[in-house]
């Protein structure tokens, strides 16, 4: 596949995805839900349409199925791929990467790890308690310390999960 072809897919993919968040947002949210991210894959030989939905009380699958049964006959009109599909609704995980700052702000004084895309001081991994994170920087309480780290050395940011 092209390049061009491929930035093609992407944007037909980017601009489903704007138009499914937007028919959804509004629904989820009167049930208590916010809409947290949403994927397209094909597994299987088969598309698959995953919406990620969380509430501060975490999500169970009563939930999961109650979203479902609210989102699936709007996005049956929007009719989103031209063959069969299927409609997943999930929770977003403990340990998911942030991708909102609002993501970032619901772990302030939390403990999260970063994984960095190339070393710092010779080490690509850090944890310690996220104090904030704007544009620019995100800046944690390490065990030696205040660090921080620029956004754009960052490969990804999520909780830290200790089991």
């Amino acid at each position: 596949m092209g390049v061009a072809k491929a930035a093609l897919i992407f944007y037909g993919e980017t601009i489903l995805i704007e138009k499914i968040k937007e028919k959804i947002i509004a629904p989820l949210q009167e049930l208590g839900y916010e809409l947290i991210d949403i994927e397209t894959a094909k597994k299987f030989g088969q598309e698959n349409l995953t919406i990620f939905i969380d509430k501060p009380e975490g999500i169970q699958l009563d939930d999961c199925e109650r979203a479902h049964l609210a989102i699936d006959p709007i996005i049956e009109e929007i009719d989103p791929f031209t063959d069969t599909y299927v409609l997943n609704v999930s929770s977003p995980g403990l340990d998911r990467p942030f991708k909102t700052q609002r993501d970032f702000e619901r772990n302030y004084n939390k403990n999260i790890e970063i994984k960095l895309l190339a070393p710092i001081k010779g080490k690509k991994y850090l944890e310690g308690k996220l104090i904030s994170k704007d544009d620019t920087f995100i800046t944690i309480q390490t065990k030696i310390g205040e660090t921080k780290i620029e956004n754009s050395k960052i490969n990804f940011t999520r909780p830290l999960v200790k089991f």
